[in-house]
């Protein structure tokens, strides 16, 4: 490192950072399904993300040749971090923004930011970015089954990738897309709708399926990450836009 102390890396499985990181204000942490690492307030060398995991940080969407080998850069200056894009295919940050190679890297907040990568297949690689703020980390209010968790991924998958204007996948399809993807799972509209019900009931009672997803979200008891359930899932939704117009650091 050239200032400071260096990275710690931290493994595969580590917990989502949505629900927080305990480590002094100011520290950085990234993270991908293959692990990730802490930068300390004092270190400022960048950290790339992408496919080749002998040239990068953080490895992403290591067996998805649509990903980049060196897809982005994290860098510091001006006394904060930056999200840079490096590869062939945009990065997509919440709301739908789009960052391309070539344009002005974008300031990171303080707190959580997720950046993804759109694959092949449909696939969403999700790097979870934090600049840590000194409070916990916070355990979920809800815990989920892997059944529960599988088919609230699915139908809140727009609220998952931070969109625009997200919205919940209906039973119908969403049972169709989950026999697609689990065909043993005996993903019935009335099974989906079941499993919606039972986490509804200790949720939202009474509420749509777009405010029980939305609570999940924000108590980050359904995490971007998640994301990764639906691997390799299906074509676009019906109507929706998978490339937004509006961009950040052009």
């Amino acid at each position: 490192m050239s200032v400071g102390e260096p990275m710690r890396t931290l493994p595969a499985g580590h917990p989502s950072l949505a629900r927080g990181f305990a480590s002094p204000p100011g520290t950085l942490v990234v993270l991908g399904l293959t692990g990730g690492v802490l930068v300390p307030p004092s270190a400022t060398d960048p950290v790339t993300f992408g496919r080749n995991t002998a040239e990068v940080t953080v490895p992403l969407g290591e067996d998805d040749r649509r990903v980049s080998r060196r897809h982005g850069v994290l860098e510091h200056h001006g006394g904060r971090w930056w999200v840079r894009a490096t590869g062939k295919v945009p990065l997509r940050l919440p709301r739908s923004r789009l960052l391309f190679t070539g344009a002005s890297p974008v300031p990171l907040p303080p707190g959580y930011l997720p950046v993804f990568a759109r694959g092949s297949g449909d696939r969403e690689h999700v790097l979870e970015v934090r600049i840590t703020d000194g409070a916990p980390d916070a355990a979920p209010a809800v815990w989920l089954r892997p059944d529960e968790r599988l088919v609230l991924a699915m139908v809140g998958r727009s609220f998952l990738r931070r969109d625009e204007c997200p919205r919940a996948v209906p039973v119908a399809l969403a049972a169709a897309r989950l026999s697609t993807l689990d065909p043993g799972g005996g993903w019935t509209p009335d099974a989906v709708a079941g499993v919606l019900d039972g986490v509804r009931a200790r949720v939202r009672p009474g509420r749509p399926d777009a405010e029980v997803v939305s609570a999940l979200v924000s108590g980050a008891v359904l995490v971007p990450p998640d994301l990764a359930l639906l691997a390799p899932v299906l074509p676009p939704l019906p109507g929706e836009v998978e490339w937004m117009p509006s961009t950040w650091g052009g």
